[in-house]
């Protein structure tokens, strides 16, 4: 299977199962000039030509006054496929450095101002829904980053309603795996912009869960493709929310599936190496 119909594929099912998409949508699509967000409007143009419902997608890049940036990369792009496309001038840039101490990450200021540029752009252009580009691997490291953290169980949402009461936000690469937008955005040679806030820190928690899970998929081949299942297959009861129980009316949990996936667990799946397949996750659970 070709990285398109792959993407496509894995995008396609993400929007079914998430209802991310309504007939007549107008779609602020987020594009940094990252491969990831490329990615995404590429697959959301193609798949507006031929999806039983009829939508629209507006490609929308925020300047934030970096210095020297090379926005006129994405503009040309653009221009060139005939895609509907605004660039938005916004200082930030001065903002966040100005605010956040040297040596601290601006990744949380940034992204809150950017969020609320999108928010309020979205209105403005009449968009119902606003499409971030973020995938699986961003999933999985914010549920670590959570889990280590902030002592929460929380990922990213597939679909979620802002704040503001007003804008929807879609994520349709939630299923799709990093390495694979990586190896389309070099196959389309899309010209990527480089980050000069944010992607110039090495310190970041994220960076370092990012190569803790690229050493634990290493290691055991398989397992962050596991974790994405195991966000979709849930098992509230074996969980200790004593909130959750009580609104779910449980009073007590019940053992489930325990010699079957023990002996997934210790390996006995010959085929996947010990690790669980996605089309069998959802009947079995380590108890």
């Amino acid at each position: 299977m070709n990285l398109r119909r792959k993407l496509a594929r894995s995008m396609s099912r993400a929007i079914a199962d998430f209802k991310m998409l309504s007939d007549g949508d107008r779609i602020l699509c987020a594009v940094s000039g990252g491969k990831d967000s490329y990615a995404m409007h590429d697959l959301l143009v193609d798949l507006a030509r031929r999806a039983p419902v009829r939508f629209s997608v507006v490609a929308v890049n925020i300047d934030q006054g970096h210095p020297g940036y090379p926005g006129h990369l994405l503009r040309d792009y653009m221009n060139a496929r005939g895609h509907e496309f605004v660039m938005i001038n916004e200082d930030t840039y001065s903002i966040v450095t100005d605010k956040i101490p040297e040596g601290k990450t601006y990744c949380s200021l940034c992204s809150r101002l950017r969020r609320g540029i999108l928010y309020r752009i979205a209105q403005e252009m009449g968009c119902t829904k606003i499409a971030l580009g973020h995938h699986r691997d961003d999933a999985i490291t914010t549920l670590m980053l959570n889990l280590v953290f902030a002592g929460q169980l929380k990922a990213m949402p597939p679909k979620l309603v802002a704040d503001d009461g007003k804008n929807v936000v879609i994520r349709p690469l939630i299923y799709c795996a990093e390495d694979d937008l990586a190896a389309f955005a070099a196959e389309e040679k899309f010209p990527i912009l480089p980050c000069d806030l944010c992607g110039s820190q090495d310190n970041l928690q994220r960076k370092a869960i990012s190569r803790l899970l690229a050493d634990l998929d290493a290691r055991c081949p398989g397992a962050r493709r596991n974790m994405l299942a195991a966000l979709g297959n849930v098992r509230p009861s074996h969980l200790f929310d004593a909130g959750l129980w009580q609104k779910l009316g449980l009073e007590v949990a019940r053992e489930e599936g325990g010699s079957e996936a023990a002996a997934a667990l210790a390996g006995d799946d010959e085929d996947t190496g010990g690790f669980v397949p996605l089309s069998r996750l959802s009947d079995r659970s380590i108890v």
